[in-house]
């Protein structure tokens, strides 16, 4: 089957946006530190794609083809991925949205490790 103008467009089109999107896009590259932790980025990827075309006219096929494609990229950061010789957390750009029962059950987990942080050390303490 031989392509038509439109398929050329489009595959075109949707080889730019494979060039401009990657998996190093939504989780980005890491930066280690000289204390042993490391920081990923990730951010959330959205995308449009349209494209359209016709041929005018009942002359010789593809010779009067009018057609058009655009794409559009929005890439905003979500998080950050720190990873430390102690653990792993995830750092959030924007303030979780939600109730503050929601902000409370998200910081509990924050809040064990520093009670258990607290308490290893008393008891080094007391030793």
């Amino acid at each position: 089957m031989e392509k038509t103008t439109i398929v050329e467009l489009m595959d075109t089109t949707m080889s730019r946006i494979h060039d401009m999107v990657d998996v190093n896009t939504i989780v980005g590259q890491p930066v280690s530190t000289p204390d042993g932790t490391t920081i990923i980025p990730v951010s959330k990827l959205s995308f449009a794609f349209a494209a359209g075309g016709a041929d005018y006219g009942k002359m010789e096929t593809g010779k009067n083809f009018g057609g058009g494609s655009g794409a559009g990229v929005n890439i905003n950061p979500v998080a950050f991925l720190v990873v430390t010789p102690s653990g792993v957390k995830l750092l959030p750009v924007a303030p979780p949205a939600g109730s503050t029962i929601d902000r409370v059950v998200e910081s509990v987990p924050t809040l064990i490790d520093k009670i258990s942080a607290l308490v290893k050390k008393d008891k080094n303490e007391e030793e």
